[in-house]
């Protein structure tokens, strides 16, 4: 069974800081890079960051430098540290296993909101 479940959202002013956590299930977490995606008011959901099985990761150019993605394989639990956040970077933030085209494999869950405040 999928299971994709995340947290850590809120309301922040620009500068701020949040940590992301997604909890997935062991059947998709232990195989599998996982990554994050965001969604914007009116626009596409696009890529964030992902993280391989063998912690290499890759960002997006609009996020590199102020996010981190890390997992713990013992918690099948990944993370997005957010530093320095700007007015748009506000969207809805979703995990998902991520294939080699950055494209997410399953199902996308509720996503966590992110609202950043100038």
């Amino acid at each position: 069974q999928v299971q994709l479940v995340e947290s850590g959202g809120g309301l922040v002013q620009a500068g701020g800081s949040l940590r992301l956590s997604c909890s997935a299930s062991e059947s998709i977490f232990s195989d599998n890079a996982m990554g994050w995606y965001r969604q914007a008011p009116g626009k596409q959901r696009e890529y964030v960051a992902h993280i391989t099985t063998s912690s290499i990761t890759n960002y997006a150019d609009s996020v590199k430098g102020r996010f981190t993605i890390s997992r713990d394989n013992a918690k099948n639990t990944v993370y997005l540290q957010m530093n320095d956040l700007k007015p748009e970077d506000t969207a809805v933030y979703y995990c998902n296993a991520v294939n080699r085209y950055y494209r997410a494999r399953y199902l996308f869950g509720q996503g966590t909101q992110v609202t950043v405040s100038s």
